[in-house]
């Protein structure tokens, strides 16, 4: 019965489309390929969520080999709300990417640039859903090797010299990951992550263990540009094609996090990674800093996509903050701020598309006068500006709301009041933009006539709006399978 290969089907479909889109060699049969096969995905991850949360952990064995010497398929809450964000986005993503990448990309080089995005699909989704370490990182370099194509594709090419940075900086972030998995396979003989967690105990004083434990901290933390490791991020983001830009704000560093949370409490266990190795005396004063000097920088930046980019240095902290707690709340929080992010952090990035579409240009000063011109489009930028913020009734405040919950509940108040100090930040660099959209007179340029996005732009871009105030008024899916995931993270049941 096909249902129950839904977990190999997952990588396996975006994994054969690729190719195919290098045979058809066209544009707009590629761009087809992918977005039939994005919801497809998103289809599977609905499926696959919705039997974890009725039947508990979903297990696949491929070609019927048993763990731990076959590869295994383990999914469980916090995967499957990570296949469904992964998925979700590309889907969403590609409706708006057919016109954005016409006005972007070279004629000639669109159909690679789909092809490497399916690349980059498999790997992400690969990296969710395997239960073998080893597997993690092939998937991250399927990831990250498209990535870096998509980045140096575009129109500026200041882009390839993003992707070049982007290339060494992961190169050695998936050198230190593979590193450590290699000791603990030294140490134990199995790469199987279920069976790692069971071995790992009589193993964990040695220095190897200890050693592999660091090398996975400083691989992941690029990987997810955890500060002071983000310095790929801003260019990545903000030189990449504006489809890429969303796509990757939307997925790439929230699969890292994932890997964080896997490996640390699930594989290296709660006790260990946060009583015996302390990690939180380092996460924890990292996030803070990265939720303050993100924010803080992006206020200074005139190239709007570069602002977002620092924006996402700082929600990436609130996550790393979130996780430091070791608490219910606080990985509630952290988990939620995953899906939260690539809803508002997509929907900005489509925006600026629109923009680019339009200017040929995200430059603060051509932004003056915008709001009347293009006002579906500013509208959208002023709504997901709300949630990053975090107001109430938007995705972005449920996150934060548990953030300073587990703060304050930790008795940490300076903490919680750092948070909101950060979300101060953010209204100031997100007004610089409405300040210059709504307050300033259009450019006095007779050969700058501006009209509004094409409606094929900005139905994408209001259906992610749309969804940041849905799920910051219905919380029951976003924080009800986080909660359970969060629970079974730290070991307290299901």
């Amino acid at each position: 019965m096909i249902s129950s290969h839904l977990p190999a089907l997952q990588v396996v479909i975006p994994l054969l489309a690729a190719p195919l889109c290098i045979v058809v060699h066209r544009a707009k049969a590629a761009w087809v390929i992918a977005l039939v096969v994005s919801w497809a995905s998103l289809a599977i991850s609905v499926r696959l969520l919705e039997r974890v949360l009725q039947e508990g952990v979903v297990v696949y064995s491929m070609g019927g080999w048993a763990a731990p010497w076959g590869i295994e398929y383990r999914i469980d809450e916090i995967n499957a709300f990570l296949l469904l964000i992964v998925s979700g986005g590309s889907a969403l993503v590609l409706l708006f990417a057919r016109v954005s990448v016409e006005r972007e990309i070279e004629a000639e080089r669109r159909y690679v640039f789909y092809t490497m995005w399916l690349l980059c699909l498999t790997g992400l989704l690969g990296i969710a859903i395997t239960g073998d370490a080893f597997n993690v990182f092939v998937f991250l370099e399927i990831s990250s090797l498209s990535s870096y194509v998509m980045i140096s594709l575009g129109s500026d090419r200041r882009g390839l010299m993003a992707a070049f940075r982007y290339l060494i900086v992961g190169t050695i972030g998936a050198t230190f990951i593979l590193i450590g998995i290699g000791l603990l396979y030294m140490m134990t003989g199995t790469l199987n992550m279920a069976d790692l967690a069971e071995r790992l105990p009589a193993v964990a004083d040695t220095r190897t263990v200890k050693v592999a434990f660091w090398f996975f901290a400083v691989g992941i933390g690029t990987k997810m540009a955890l500060f002071p490791l983000h310095f790929w991020l801003p260019n990545a983001y903000a030189y990449a094609p504006s489809a890429a830009s969303a796509f990757l704000a939307a997925s790439a560093t929230k699969v890292a996090v994932y890997v964080w949370l896997r490996f640390y409490f699930s594989v290296f266990g709660a006790s260990f990674s946060f009583d015996a190795m302390s990690l939180s005396d380092i996460l924890l004063p990292l996030g803070l800093v990265a939720a303050l000097v993100g924010s803080a920088v992006a206020v200074f930046q005139q190239d709007v996509k570069r602002m977002l980019a620092y924006s996402s240095v700082a929600q990436i902290g609130y996550m790393a903050v979130g996780i430091s707690f070791v608490s219910v709340n606080g990985l509630i929080g952290a988990i939620v701020h995953l899906f939260n992010h690539a809803l508002m952090k997509a929907a900005l990035f489509m925006v600026l598309g629109c923009v680019f579409y339009r200017l040929g240009s995200v430059a603060l000063r051509d932004l003056d006068g915008l709001g009347r011109q293009m006002p579906w489009t500013m509208a959208a930028f002023v709504a997901g500006g709300l949630s990053l913020i975090g107001v109430p009734s938007s995705a972005g405040f449920i996150s934060k709301w548990y953030l300073i919950l587990a703060a304050l509940e930790s008795g940490s108040w300076p903490i919680a009041f750092l948070v909101l100090l950060s979300s101060l930040l953010a209204v100031v660099y997100v007004w610089r933009v409405v300040e210059a959209a709504y307050f300033r007179a259009p450019l006095d340029d007779p050969s700058r006539r501006v009209v509004e996005a094409p409606v094929s732009l900005l139905v994408p871009v209001w259906l992610l709006v749309a969804a940041n105030f849905y799920f910051g008024l219905e919380t029951s899916l976003t924080v009800g399978v986080a909660e359970r995931a969060a629970r079974t993270l730290l070991g307290a049941g299901g």
